[in-house]
Formats: structure tokens, C-alpha cells, sequence
């Protein structure tokens, strides 16, 4: 059995469709809610649904268990409530970490690019472990998912994780299918089709640096199913250990994604600037570009999808079908 915490979200669903189409056994950890998350299943039924107050009991019950994918987390950019934060993004973390090591579990985790804060330059991010120290975030949540990188190679120093098989992936911007709960927190890709289909023009944050213009804010844009073959790749591959960085290697501006969904969506390019909300200046990243170097040196070899061609997939085949999910 394979376990997914997070299971019914984006990336979640997505990778719990690919291990059952492999015939895996699944259990979803994760909250249902009331905004229709359960769409996300709803193809593809999980063998077990399980509730994160019921986690702990369902582990202690010694279940047979193969790897544990970690996706679950607070992951509202504008998060506030720092002890929430903290519970959910490292206390759980740390205990499943160290239940996978008593185990021998294979751990693979879910970090994030916003553990870089506040890029300069080109916002090339360099995952280079004698960098992890210097990092800065600049959100609470990137900071949560940073302190547990932190705390990992501290207790992976301190000889108390021994022979656990672990792999971490600071992810960069996701777009694809079964995003659809996540309101402010989707994608730019869904945000602007949204926008485009109620008939009005896409709408982008002005700069709130005097070196970015509007629209020139740059991320990598990474497509879900690109993520899910990392993914599946770390399962493969339990030799490989280490925090990776997964993105593509490529940063486009939010113009280019723009044009790429309103080309896809068959409608005129329009383009309407906006301030940026109170609770994002300061801590918005305008540039980030994965540097790849040390997945594409572990052994990966997969190519990622350009940005073009994985958002007219994403538009023409789910936005814009009867059933956008996957």
C-alpha cells in the first residue's frame, strides 16, 4: 500500500491516478471538506480514505505500508496563523518522518520554491545542500517548508533517521487538472481561463519592484503530470536520496503564460493591471528558475513540457471539456 497525505488535491489525485493505473493500493489522507475536493476521487476510487486526525491510529493499527508520499500542508502563501502552520507543516511531517524511518519506509516529500524568498537576478534557485542554511523565505509558509528541510539534515546529521529512504522536491509553479478547490491558491493558468470565460480580460498583479515591469514577474511554470513522473521516478529509484528542486529550468513571464492561455482559449490577448494585495507585497516572488542540474545528475532523463504546449493541453482537454477532471 502506498500512502498520499494531500491525496485528493492537485497533485495528489493526479499521482493516486498513476499508482492505480500501475495497480497500486492507495490510502488518501486528506480532507474532503464541503468544496467539492471529492471530484478530485472521484475516477479513481482510493482503497482508503482516511481523515489526518486519523492518521496516527491508522499507522499505529501497522498497516503495509511501501512509501509514503508527504504532499499534505497548509499551503496559503498568505497563511498567518503561525502555530497552525507549524502543527501542520512540520510536527505532522516530523512524525510521519519518523515513522517511515522506524519502518523502513521510503519517505518522498513534498518542499516547496517558495523556500527560496526573495530571488535576486536572473531568480536562478540553486538546490545545492550548503546552501540550504542561507535561505530566507519570505512567507510563513515558505519558512514552515523550509524549517522542515532544515530539521531533516539536522536529524539525518545527528545519526537519528538511520536507514531511512527519503527523497524531498521543492516544487516551483504547478498548473494542471483537479485544482479547481483551491480559489486564490490555483494556478494562474485556471485563474486566467476563469477570467477569460466570464468574458472579461486576464487580469495580472502590477510589479511591486521598481526593476520588474508589470507582467514581467518570471516563475517556472511546471506541468502536474510533469511532477507526477518525478514522482514515480523517486519510487523507482530508492538509491536516490536528497532535496531536488522540480521545475522545468525555464522561467517565463506572466505575459507569456497569458498569451499561451488566451492563444489556447481561441480569444483575443488582453491583459488588465491590478495591485498587487497588501498581504502578498513584500513577499511575492517576482523571479524563479529551478536550476535542475542535480535531479538531471541523480539519473532523471524524462524531458519537461514548455509552457505552450502544457497549457494548451490543460485548456483544451480539461478547462474546456463537460469534465475537467483527470
Amino acid at each position: 500500500m502506498i500512502i498520499i497525505t494531500g491525496g485528493a488535491g492537485c497533485i495528489g489525485s493526479c499521482l493516486h491516478q498513476a499508482l492505480q493505473a500501475r495497480g497500486e493500493q492507495t490510502a488518501i489522507v486528506d480532507s474532503l471538506g464541503n468544496g467539492g475536493k471529492w471530484h478530485n476521487l472521484c475516477r479513481h476510487v482510493p482503497d482508503f480514505l482516511i481523515a489526518p486526525g486519523e492518521l496516527d491510529a491508522f499507522l499505529d493499527s501497522r498497516p503495509d505500508v511501501t512509501a509514503v508520499f508527504h504532499l499534505g500542508a497548509i499551503n496559503d502563501t498568505t497563511a498567518a496563523d503561525g502555530d497552525q502552520v507549524w502543527r501542520t507543516n512540520v510536527d505532522l511531517s516530523l512524525r510521519l518522518l519518523e515513522w517511515c524511518a522506524r519502518e523502513e519506509v521510503r519517505f518522498i516529500y513534498a518542499s516547496s520554491a517558495a523556500t527560496y524568498g526573495m530571488v535576486a537576478g536572473d531568480g536562478m534557485c540553486s538546490d545545492d545542500p550548503a546552501r540550504l542554511a542561507t535561505l530566507r523565505p519570505a512567507s510563513l509558509y515558505g519558512w514552515s517548508k523550509h524549517a522542515f528541510d532544515c530539521l531533516l539534515q539536522r536529524r539525518l546529521a545527528q545519526g537519528d533517521l538511520q536507514g531511512l529512504s527519503w527523497a524531498g522536491l521543492k516544487l516551483f509553479s504547478v498548473y494542471g487538472p483537479n485544482e479547481y478547490h483551491k480559489g486564490a491558491m490555483a494556478s494562474l493558468v485556471y485563474a486566467t481561463y476563469s477570467e477569460l470565460r466570464a468574458g472579461g480580460p486576464a487580469r495580472l498583479f502590477r510589479s511591486d519592484r521598481p526593476d520588474v515591469a508589470d507582467g514581467h514577474q518570471m516563475r517556472d511554470f511546471i506541468w502536474v503530470g510533469d511532477v507526477v513522473s518525478v514522482m514515480l521516478w523517486l519510487l523507482d529509484h530508492q538509491h536516490v536520496h536528497g532535496l531536488f528542486n522540480c521545475g522545468t529550468g525555464v522561467a517565463r513571464t506572466c505575459l507569456d503564460l497569458v498569451d499561451a492561455v488566451c492563444d489556447a482559449a481561441g480569444v483575443a490577448r488582453r491583459v488588465e493591471f491590478i495591485d498587487m494585495p497588501v498581504a502578498l507585497r513584500g513577499q511575492y516572488q517576482s523571479r524563479t528558475r529551478a536550476d535542475m542540474t542535480r535531479l538531471r545528475t541523480a539519473g532523471y532523463t524524462q524531458p519537461f513540457t514548455p509552457l505552450a504546449q502544457g497549457v494548451k493541453h490543460y485548456v483544451r482537454d480539461y478547462l474546456a471539456a463537460a469534465d475537467p477532471y483527470l
